[in-house]
Parts: structure tokens; C-alpha cells; sequence
């Protein structure tokens, strides 16, 4: 069960990323389509977070999945939305992906 969880929590870590800018372009879901978007994509990351969890311990999990969602949140308001992107902002992302790859080597499988 080790190699297929990490595949079900980064795509858990996916859809928690579209999930956050599906609710950006929901505009407090007053937009119906992106509203879908994030309700969809919303359901689409708990069940594959919980299936992750199966094989993974809850805190590697959740720090997992919560740390490469938010980067990948925050490089597309800045590649799409023109967002800040200084070297303090991009180190400290570098900083989160560090801690992720050292959690998935410092997992047991």
C-alpha cells in the first residue's frame, strides 16, 4: 500500500490546490461554474486524502498534503494572477518542498 498512497495524497494534493483557486474564481460562489469546480475538486480531495491515509501516518499525510497544495496554490497566483514572487516568498516555498521530500524519505513504506 506505500507507493499507491503517496500516489493518492499528491493527487489529494492537487485537487486541495484547484480547490483553493476554484474558491478564488468562485467569487464566494456567487459564480456557478466555478463554484462546481470547487465543490467538486473539494470531494475530490477528501476521499483521496483519506485513502491516503490508509497507508500513510496522519501527520505525514496531512503536512504532505497541506504544504504541496499551498505551493502549488501560491506558484499559479503567481505564474496566472501576477502575484509576488520574491526571492523571500520563493525560498520559503523551497523551504516547504524541502520538509515534504524529507517527510517522504523519512517515511516508513
Amino acid at each position: 500500500m506505500g507507493m499507491i498512497s503517496w500516489i493518492y495524497l499528491l493527487s489529494a494534493a492537487v485537487f486541495e490546490a484547484m480547490y483553493g483557486i476554484g474558491l478564488y474564481y468562485s467569487k464566494g460562489f456567487t459564480v456557478l461554474w466555478a463554484s462546481v469546480f470547487a465543490v467538486i475538486s473539494g470531494i475530490a480531495t477528501t476521499i483521496l486524502l483519506g485513502l491516503a491515509m490508509k497507508g500513510l501516518p496522519v501527520g505525514v499525510s496531512f503536512v504532505v498534503w497541506s504544504g504541496l497544495a499551498a505551493v502549488g496554490t501560491a506558484i499559479y497566483g503567481m505564474t496566472v494572477l501576477g502575484e509576488s514572487h520574491g526571492a523571500i516568498r520563493i525560498s520559503m516555498m523551497l523551504l516547504i518542498l524541502a520538509g515534504v521530500v524529507g517527510l517522504k524519505f523519512s517515511s516508513a513504506s
